[in-house]
């Protein structure tokens, strides 16, 4: 018995139905082999049990359990530039008003990092922004010379900034 649409001279056959056939369109799903664990050589199910049969982790990898380890990362850390562009930003008045003077070159100071995080933000696919992104955690800490609460928020976005990286190396293990 075939499924409907389906002809039965097709990859499924005769007596496969279209879920069961996967004619290669979900190749990729983790479905089969060592994939995400559901076949065999996966973390728990399907022959090895360990992780050690074919196409599974090795006997000394830690599974994540993300579908896509590295996109997650990357997320983790553009959303926390982000997020502290946005602070940096919505700052500027705050401070103005209650932390006393703050200068010309404080606010621009202030909106140049806001810029350089946004941009960040958007090439985390590409190593070096992780570096950068360091970078920037002391470039904020240093404008804590223009006014004290620059060094607060360096202070606590570097803190931030440090388990994003402490994230990204138990996923990926970089």
């Amino acid at each position: 018995m075939t499924s409907p649409g389906r002809d039965p001279s097709s990859p499924a056959g005769p007596g496969r139905s279209g879920a069961d056939a996967n004619d290669g369109a979900d190749a990729n799903d983790g479905a089969g082999s060592g994939g995400d664990g559901l076949g065999s050589g996966g973390d728990t199910a399907g022959a090895g049990g360990d992780g050690a049969g074919a196409g599974g982790e090795t006997a000394g990898q830690r599974r994540s359990g993300l579908r896509n380890p590295a996109g997650a990362v990357r997320g983790l850390g553009a959303g926390t530039l982000g997020l502290e562009a946005l602070v940096l930003l919505l700052a500027i008045q705050p401070i103005r008003v209650v932390g006393g003077e703050l200068s010309g070159a404080a606010v621009a100071v202030i909106v140049l990092l806001a810029v350089a995080a946004v941009a960040l933000a958007g090439m985390m696919r590409r190593p070096w922004a992780w570096h950068a992104g360091t970078v920037l955690q002391g470039a904020l800490m240093l404008a804590g010379l223009l006014h004290w609460s620059l060094l607060a928020l360096g202070i606590i976005f570097a803190l931030v900034w440090g388990y994003a990286l402490h994230v990204r190396r138990v996923i990926l293990g970089r």
